[in-house]
């Protein structure tokens, strides 16, 4: 029986979701499959990937065919490294401790590797957002600004007003106080 490592979909419309299984190679893609090795999210940034890593290395080792993006999720996890260097353990090459020693070195490269682009992404997201605060904080200014100059316009268009007013009030008081003072 040839088997693949196959990616079957779920999830709803517009959303998808995949699990990563082992199916025989004449199975439809969402029809029987024989082991259910981990799950794939593709809608995440970065996509989540959760392995089985020992049962995605049985198969690989025993000849299960992966499909092109089965094959990109197992490298990118290690398993096909995994299996590269376990055949140098067989062929005399090293030993298993170094053959682990050299995979925990590659995960952790690909760690930092992968942290660094978050940091730089993340980072980028932060200057971004700070070059919008400091363009909103200029328009705030220039609206504050207006603001305050039509307010200063208006109390002083009242203060003439009342200016005016009062300069009209006392200009009909004094003749009324002069006309009392010649009788």
């Amino acid at each position: 029986m040839a088997t693949k490592i196959r990616l079957q979909r779920g999830g709803r419309k517009g959303y998808a979701f995949y699990s990563i299984v082992i199916a025989d190679a004449r199975a439809p893609r969402d029809g029987k499959f024989t082991e259910k090795i981990g799950t794939y999210n593709p809608n995440t940034n970065p996509a989540t990937v959760d392995l089985n890593f020992d049962r995605a290395l049985y198969w690989v080792e025993t000849g299960a065919q992966p499909t092109d993006t089965a094959r990109n999720i197992l490298k990118g996890e290690g398993v096909y490294m995994m299996k590269h260097l376990r055949g140098g353990v067989r062929k005399g090459a090293f030993d298993e401790a170094a053959c682990q020693q050299k995979f925990d070195a590659w995960k952790q490269a690909k760690v930092a590797a992968v942290e660094a682009v978050e940091k730089k992404e993340a980072d980028s997201k932060k200057a971004v957002a700070a070059k919008n605060l400091e363009a909103e904080k200029k328009v705030n200014e220039t609206i504050a600004k207006k603001v305050a100059d039509k307010k200063a316009a208006a109390a002083a268009a009242k203060a003439e007003a009342e200016a005016a007013k009062a300069a009209e009030n006392a200009a009909a008081e004094s003749p009324a106080e002069e006309a009392p003072a010649e009788a």
